[in-house]
């Protein structure tokens, strides 16, 4: 638990910090690109220096994987642990005030996806903190959570992530309008990382991203608090999600509450 406690204070730090520039003119104020290769905004930063100076407070050594700096090395021993973390997922809905955005901060041994062993995200606007350890389930606000066990395509909520999709290819413009045009509810928040952690308590069935945009600091988090509440999360072709935890490399996936519905949507973007 003592990992999890140092996550929560750095997320809680950073919301700190970051909650009153939400939908302000300061929050915009561009510097450039950062390592993650998105344009770099002053809220942007101001999360992530509220990471940097927290783990700093708590005399953790260790690597930081981040979206604006890239990697940083604290401490002495700073390859025995890496930070994997997006200060700020959903910037854009920040920047306009819309009440939907998370941090998102995940610990390893190993800069492997597969290697995550804690994660929280925190929903910046409702005070919501999701939870995990490796092995020890998953938790919303210290509850258990279970995901959904919605079964049917046609009726399930399912988060599909449409942005940049008018520079798609044909051939991914076509899976995701096989989506789309089957089921009656689909939803784009703007912040994958909580719509990950909607998967895991059940608030929505499934989340799909084929695009090869996500970045996995941007997912990492969520990705273990999907797998720890009993969700499943895989890559489009169905195959163990695995990916090495830098701040350039993109992935896709998709995440559902349960088997039988994973394997439909599955089923669909195949075929």
């Amino acid at each position: 638990m003592e990992n999890l406690e140092i996550l929560r204070k750095c997320a809680e730090e950073i919301r700190r910090r970051i909650l009153p520039l939400v939908g302000t003119k300061e929050a915009a104020k561009t510097y450039g690109r950062g390592a993650g290769g998105d344009l770099t905004k002053e809220i942007d930063l101001r999360a992530e220096k509220a990471l940097i100076k927290k783990i700093e407070e708590e005399g953790v050594s260790c690597t930081i994987l981040s979206e604006e700096k890239g990697i940083i090395e604290l401490g002495e021993s700073p390859k025995n642990l890496y930070i994997i973390c997006d200060p700020l997922d959903g910037t854009t809905n920040a920047l306009h005030g819309v009440p939907f955005m998370a941090t998102s901060i995940a610990m390893a041994k190993r800069p492997l996806l597969s290697q995550i062993e804690a994660a929280v995200v925190m929903d910046i606007i409702h005070n919501v903190t999701y939870a995990a350890e490796k092995g020890r389930g998953a938790y919303k606000n210290n509850e258990r959570i279970r995901p959904s066990q919605e079964t049917d395509l046609v009726e399930a909520v399912i988060g599909v992530d449409i942005n940049t999709y008018k520079a798609a290819n044909q051939t991914l413009h076509e899976k995701i309008t096989r989506i789309i045009a089957l089921n009656k509810h689909p939803r784009y928040f703007g912040a994958n990382a909580l719509q990950l952690c909607y998967v895991a308590d059940g608030t929505i069935d499934a989340f799909v991203d084929i695009r090869g945009k996500m970045r996995v600091l941007d997912m990492a988090a969520a990705y273990l608090i999907v797998r720890e509440a009993g969700g499943i999360v895989t890559a489009p072709d169905g195959s163990m999600l695995e990916a090495k935890l830098t701040p350039q490399q993109r992935i896709s996936l998709v995440a559902a509450g349960n088997r039988k519905l994973h394997e439909e949507i599955l089923r669909l973007i195949r075929d």
